[in-house]
């Protein structure tokens, strides 16, 4: 039923920057808050930003303000995050659900920073 799937992610330099996308499917894809989440070697999943049902209000984690934005496109069930001054600390493989993680995860897509 339920379908993300993520994409957009690759290998780059430092400073750099990717545009992450997640297509939805399998829900009404505008009647839900959205957001993004990453999981490095070594750690726990980390909820670093959302979007509201509208697109009228976002949320960054502090790590990530400044320099990703999420968008999403109601009409096309699309969800973005661009990433902009990239690190190497941003490696990770990235994920998008609903606000609260409720739906199934997809593949991800990975995220590859190089100093």
């Amino acid at each position: 039923q339920v379908q993300l799937v993520e994409s957009g992610g690759g290998l780059v330099q430092a400073g750099g920057s990717l545009r992450l996308s997640c297509a939805a499917s399998g829900f009404t894809f505008n009647n839900y808050d959205m957001g993004w989440s990453r999981q490095a070697p070594g750690k726990g999943r980390e909820f670093i930003a959302d979007i509201s049902w509208s697109g009228g209000s976002t949320y960054y984690t502090d790590s990530v303000r400044g320099r990703f934005t999420i968008s999403r496109d109601n009409a096309r069930n699309t969800v973005y995050l661009q990433m902009n001054s990239l690190k190497p600390e941003d490696s990770a493989l990235y994920y998008c659900n609903t606000k609260s993680g409720a739906l199934p995860w997809g593949q991800g897509t990975q995220v590859t920073v190089s100093s």
